[in-house]
């Protein structure tokens, strides 16, 4: 009796155009895409063909879609005053250099750099600072070595690491962590960032006792719970985002640049979660950025004694150069408190 032959396989059924593809139909009709490309795409993933282009060409007349694209149209005009605006910005013949120059009076200051949302960098605040002639790596160990204090670290692996800051917070005795800083060279893995709430405990107050003059816009009786201290290696990177308010930002030791970019550009920027992008201003990615290229990008290095203040809104990448102690304050009399209504998407 012959064997019958093995029966043939049959072939794998074609994946399901499931909630999720839709979903992705339409953010990428919203985006644009055309219809060929999709197809390809969804032809790539094992979608059948046939299927995928009448989904796609469904979702045309698809009521949610259709309000969508209604919503869409108020978002780009939103999107176009701003441009307009910017291009305003941009028509000024200084516009991509960010001044420095001795502190301003307190009426040019918020008149020219608070309300006219530009950055500026002090050159002659320290003078008076003891700061600036006692603190260094060597006099935090002395002074302070015996306590603990909490870091970032393990940031190297992690390119979200600032969007996922709480999970690389760890506690270092601050002796080791000043041997780690000088023995360890340029690095971005580690670094006692402004979330260690160190001037907070009173073991600290002697740094505050090292910050001289003020700018004439701030209010010394609330420094010590609205400033923060920075240490860290050459190489570490705070990435590109926003903060909800203005400050100030003193370089005490070592050399910062400074990248920012006007928050009238956000729509090149794709802030798709909180107020943070994802576009690493060191290694654009244009194919998966292309509105990038419109944004405009300013820089300047805040030397040791300057002092760099942040208007509302503007986007900024900062980068360590040398071994780092700074100093941040946000005390400014002026109106300091703004509501932002961030995004909260994390998978675009």
């Amino acid at each position: 009796m012959s064997i019958p032959p093995a029966p043939r396989p049959l072939p794998c059924a074609p994946a399901a155009i499931d909630a999720g593809w839709r979903q992705w139909i339409a953010e990428n009709r919203l985006r644009n895409c055309t219809p060929e490309s999709m197809l390809a795409t969804m032809a790539g993933a094992g979608l059948d063909t046939r299927a995928s282009a009448a989904a796609i060409a469904q979702m045309e007349n698809d009521p949610a879609f259709l309000a969508a694209r209604r919503f869409q149209q108020l978002q780009r005009k939103l999107e176009s005053v701003l441009e307009n605006l910017q291009r305003l910005w941009f028509s000024a013949p200084d516009y991509a250099v960010v001044e420095k120059r001795p502190e301003p009076s307190l009426d040019e200051f918020v008149e020219r750099y608070v309300r006219g949302c530009r950055p500026l960098v002090i050159t002659d605040l320290t003078r008076d600072w003891p700061a600036t002639q006692r603190w260094s790596p060597a006099d935090l160990k002395q002074r302070f070595g015996h306590l603990d204090i909490e870091i970032q670290a393990e940031r190297s692996a992690d390119p979200k690491f600032e969007e996922n800051k709480l999970a690389h917070r760890r506690i270092a005795r601050l002796s080791a962590f000043v041997d780690q800083v000088l023995k360890g060279g340029p690095t971005n893995d580690y670094y006692m960032t402004a979330n260690n709430e160190a001037l907070r405990r009173p073991e600290f107050a002697p740094l505050l006792a090292d910050i001289g003059r003020l700018p004439r816009v701030c209010d010394r009786a609330h420094l010590a719970a609205r400033s923060s201290f920075w240490f860290g290696p050459a190489g570490t990177v705070t990435p590109l985002h926003h903060d909800t308010l203005m400050l100030f930002h003193t370089q005490v030791v070592g050399r910062k640049r400074w990248r920012f970019i006007s928050p009238l550009q956000i729509a090149h920027l794709y802030n798709c979660n909180n107020v943070f992008s994802p576009i690493d201003l060191d290694r654009p990615d244009l194919q998966r950025y292309p509105d990038f290229a419109k944004a405009q990008v300013l820089e300047v290095i805040a030397e040791p004694g300057e002092t760099v203040f942040l208007p509302l809104g503007w986007w900024h990448q900062v980068t360590s150069l040398d071994v780092s102690l700074s100093f941040s304050y946000s005390n400014l009399t002026v109106p300091n408190e703004f509501t932002y209504v961030n995004p909260e998407i994390h998978n675009w």
